[in-house]
This record gives structure tokens, sequence and C-alpha cells, in this order.
């Protein structure tokens, strides 16, 4: 007899077309799954795109950003009157202002103090600046001969107050350029005609005019400071690249940490760019709404690079709970 398989084709001919479709369904889901797969890598290695580091000069034409003015002061205990041109005169001159980067007129019409990538709020006094005064003024922080970082400084109060106290050197720092040319600037030629004012009183009535007198004498206030804008991993690579890298003793910040992905670069700057003992001084809120960061989030980070102990000064309750925390290198502490 001869031997014969037993089973029917017809059935098995279904099947292996059942199969084979079912085959192609897998394969074909399997590519799709690969090509999201390799898009999502693809987006993930894609370079986030940067705001390249640049330094400003200042320059003599700058006193007409201050001219016809009317300066605000903060005075705070025994801190000397710090002068800055307020928020609301931005607003009110926005057209007449030279900004390239559009900020003034997008904060305006957005109504927003921060727009992610494009202005990062260096137009407003927080309240962390505030604080950070307070904290200087009740604890006596002493500026002679340092080199001072304010990062992410907006009006410059902070390092401002540095310059009167008698630092060797500023560097200061903000993501907008329009903020650095605009504010900072004009805000450090305020201070140098207020110092100059004070001291060029009872002069004769042939010497020059007074803003140029005052510009003249206090020359060495400006000549202390650098100006740079940019994000913070630009800055870190412009400043790294000078022969010797600079590295500061005291690096105020104030209300930087809201967004999480800011930390690796913030991060770097600090490990960076801070001298062996120099200290961090950080003033935060506990928590930014609608943004993401805060303290916890961010000690957290520090904690797990094992780089810096972290030290909480001063908590307040007003509002939203602050914070003004230090930074400073584990291993000069040993």
């Amino acid at each position: 007899m001869a031997f014969s398989f037993n089973f029917d084709i017809s059935l098995r001919l279904k099947q292996n077309c059942n199969n084979n479709s079912t085959l192609d369904e897998k394969e074909e889901n399997e590519n799709q799954d690969t090509t999201k797969n390799q898009s999502q890598v693809e987006e993930a290695s894609t370079p986030k795109k940067v705001k390249e580091a640049q330094e400003h000069k200042h320059a003599p034409d700058l006193l007409s950003n201050i001219e016809n003015s009317v300066p605000e002061t903060v005075t705070i205990g025994s801190l000397p009157p710090l002068l800055y041109l307020n928020e609301s005169v931005f607003e009110q001159t926005a057209p007449e202002r030279d900004d390239a980067e559009k900020v003034l007129s997008q904060t305006i019409t957005q109504n927003t103090d921060l727009i992610t990538g494009v202005y990062e709020g260096g137009l407003k006094i927080w309240e962390g600046t505030y604080d950070l005064l307070e904290y200087i003024d009740d604890e006596g922080e002493m500026f002679s001969g340092r080199r001072v970082l304010d990062l992410g400084c907006g009006a410059g109060i902070l390092g401002i107050l540095a310059l009167k106290r008698g630092a060797s050197k500023v560097h200061f720092q903000d993501y907008n350029s329009t903020v650095i040319e605009q504010l900072t600037i004009p805000n450090i030629f305020l201070n140098c005609e207020e110092e100059g004012g004070e001291e060029n009183r009872g002069d004769e009535d042939d010497s020059p005019a007074p803003k140029r007198r005052s510009m003249e004498k206090n020359h060495t206030l400006v000549d202390r400071c650098s100006f740079f804008s940019g994000d913070w991993v630009s800055f870190l690579s412009l400043i790294q690249s000078q022969d010797p890298t600079l590295k500061y003793d005291l690096i105020f910040t104030s209300e930087t940490i809201y967004n999480t992905d800011y930390y690796p670069s913030l991060h770097d700057v600090f490990q960076k760019l801070l001298s062996e003992h120099g200290c961090v001084y950080l003033a935060t809120k506990s928590h930014y709404f609608g943004v993401g960061g805060g303290l916890y989030l961010f000690e957290r980070f520090v904690e797990e690079k094992n780089v810096f102990q972290i030290k909480s000064l001063r908590e307040l309750d007003q509002g939203l709970k602050r914070h003004i925390v230090s930074l400073r290198f584990k291993k000069s502490l040993l």
C-alpha cells in the first residue's frame, strides 16, 4: 500500500494563508514600531536649540536708555541704595526700543513673564532677589576683592551690590541679549551716576556736565564688569575658552531652578566655574507651578551628582514658600 500523509491539503493551505497573513501583519507592525523607535531615538539625539553666548560691550550711547528715566530704588537695611529701571518703563516704551529678539513685544502681547526658550523672565525682579539682599544684609557677606557671577542676572541688582561693596570683578549673565543691553547695562550706569553725583557735589560751575563728570569719576566701577547673554551651555563654553578660565568666589542666582530641563547645565556652570572654596547662593521657591521645577527636585538632583553639599540658610513662608540655600564643594569641606 502506498504511503500517504494524513492531513487535509485544502485545510492546511487555508491555515498557511492565514498564518502568512498574520506574519505579514506582525512584520508590518514590527516595522512600524522600529520606525517609531528610530524616530524617537533621532528626536532624542537631535541637539536642542541653543542660544549662543556672546559678550556685550558697554558703550556711552547706552546712556540714552537712562536719560529722562525715573529710576526706582531698592533700599534694604544697611545696604547702599540700588537703582534700577522699572519694568513698566519697558512696557510703555517697547515700540521705541531696539529689540532684535522681539522679547518686549512678545511679553506684552502674551501677557507673560516667561516664554521658555524665548524669554526667561529677565525683565522682572523676582522675590528671590529681595530675599537674597535681606540675607546679605543680615549676614554681612563681604565682597572686597572677590570675583562674582550674577547668573540669570536680569536687572543685575545682586551684581551691582557686589560692585558697590568692592568686588574686584563682576560678571553679569542673562539668557536674553535684550535684557543685558536694555536693562542690566543701563542699571550699572544709573548706579555709577548716583555714586558720582554724591562725590561731585560742590564742584565749580564751569566743570563738565554732571552726568559726564560722574561717569568719568566712576569708570572703574564699569571697568570691573563683563556682560554675557545666551544659554548656560554656551556661556560655560565661552568662559572656559578664556586662558586662564576665570573661577568665581561667589555665584548668586535667583529663581533659576523653575525648569528641570536646565538642571544639568546649571550644575555644570557651578561645578566648572566656582572656585575651590567658593560658594553659590541660590534663592528659590519650593515649587514652580505650571513649570515643574523647585527646590526639592533640585536638591535631589544635586545629591545624586554628589559634588556639592547643599545647605538650607533661610526659609520664608509669606505666600509661596521660599528658600535661600548655599552650595559648596564637598571636597573643600573635608
